[in-house]
């Protein structure tokens, strides 16, 4: 099983960054807090930050599951984070189903970790804070760095 550390759901706050109100993401979804898409039936008008950090747990678990589904071979915790932080950011059945984890389960670790650097697009068009965002995510999966900033 997958799992989020303390420091990965830093890791993940520092990207998504904090809004106490509703936002329209840069994928068109109205979201709050750290990255929290609102779903039908959610009424969040505000949110504090231990409540967003709740809801960013929540919802990196929920992520997580179909990837740790298909992960097939132990991973460190930081390997963990930086999967989870990708499944957050992009959906955890389209990385259950990426070459990143094929390469994985198949024992390729670096080809995975070059994997990352793949997910870059939004909209059809290449985002310099999700260049950013995987290269950090890289780095935490190879070595274990966390970092202070995205």
């Amino acid at each position: 099983m997958l799992s989020l550390s303390a420091r990965g759901a830093e890791f993940i706050a520092r990207f998504e960054g904090f809004s106490a109100t509703p936002y329209i993401c840069p994928a068109g979804k109205l979201t709050i807090g750290y990255g929290h898409v609102i779903q039908p039936g959610e009424s969040l008008s505000s949110i504090s930050r231990a409540a967003a950090l709740s809801l960013l747990h929540a919802d990196a678990q929920r992520e997580a599951a179909p990837v740790a589904a298909a992960l097939h071979v132990p991973v460190t915790q930081h390997e963990s984070d930086a999967l989870i932080s990708l499944a957050f950011n992009v959906g955890g059945a389209r990385v259950a189903k990426s070459t990143l984890l094929q390469h994985l389960n198949a024992g390729r670790t670096t080809d995975a970790a070059k994997e990352f650097l793949k997910w870059v697009y939004a909209g059809g068009k290449k985002l310099n804070g999700l260049v950013k965002r995987r290269e950090a995510e890289r780095a935490l999966f190879v070595s274990a760095q966390y970092g202070d900033t995205p």
